[in-house]
């Protein structure tokens, strides 16, 4: 009986919510931002906006972000920052090579960041969406990188989109940009921000839960780890374990080399 009133609660819910369609509502034009603040922030609803809210940007009217040889002279000498792990999920739960107690279990891993010119990172990026690469290059530093390490390319979009700055009634906080390939995935999570992303080219695929789903993520405790360099020169791709505070320090590591200039990888071995 208790289960069955719960079924029925969260069916209402998500009713109430998104309708019955399940279906994400689909804007033909950008919203005015008494809409947008009242028919989705305060509904929490997420939409899609069709490509006029941005054809007006530089860098879609005039493709010229579709453009490497454009990117890679209006960024020349110019550093940013690469994320690389070895199959593409960044800040996501991975298998341990080995445990403690001779067990196998996960952690949750953030990627190797490295800094590089530009044109490398584009080069990397592309060389590594190919199934046979063992590595997978990814720029996604957030922290308002647009405006930190590309903001050369700041005259090729808006600074903000107005009628959300009104609906929000500010400016963004931060503002970012995420370049990868077709391997590149961003695990589960949940932002305290209201969200806004435009594709400029290429895909990018969104799979959203409502908050009614929240009972059924599993939310766990898991320890820290990240993907390191040995050492600034080195192409090898450590990955190493730090267990909780005031517990002795594992470190386990698996062994990618790549290199940079021809955008090659080979793996390999999984050592403690």
């Amino acid at each position: 009986m208790e289960e069955r009133r719960l079924r029925d609660l969260w069916k209402e819910a998500r009713e109430l919510s998104f309708g019955t369609s399940g279906e994400v509502e689909r804007l033909e034009s950008p919203p005015t931002p008494l809409r947008f603040l009242r028919d989705y922030v305060a509904a929490n609803k997420p939409c899609v906006i069709s490509r006029a809210a941005t054809i007006h940007w530089p860098a879609i009217a005039r493709s010229l972000w579709s453009d490497d040889a454009y990117l890679c002279r209006a960024l020349n000498g110019r550093s940013v920052s690469v994320h690389l792990t070895p199959h593409g999920r960044a800040d996501s739960l991975a298998p341990l090579p080995s445990a403690p107690d001779g067990g196998r279990g996960l952690c949750f891993a953030s990627a190797c960041s490295r800094s590089m010119e530009f044109s490398e990172a584009l080069h990397i990026i592309a060389a590594t969406g190919s199934p046979s690469s063992p590595v997978v290059a990814y720029a996604q530093q957030q922290n308002d990188c647009f405006r930190a390490e590309y903001s050369a390319l700041a005259a090729d979009v808006e600074p903000h989109i107005p009628w959300a700055t009104e609906a929000l009634a500010c400016l963004p906080d931060a503002v970012n940009l995420w370049i990868g390939n077709g391997r590149s995935e961003t695990s589960f999570h949940k932002d305290h921000y209201e969200n806004l992303y435009v594709v400029v080219t290429g895909k990018k695929h969104f799979l959203l839960l409502p908050p009614t789903e929240a009972h059924r993520l599993y939310v766990r405790s898991y320890p820290a780890a990240q993907y390191v360099a040995r050492t600034s020169s080195s192409s090898e791709v450590l990955f190493s374990l730090y267990w909780p505070l005031r517990s002795p320090q594992l470190v386990l590591f698996l062994m990618v080399r790549y290199a940079a200039g021809n955008g090659r990888a080979e793996a390999g071995n999984v050592g403690a």
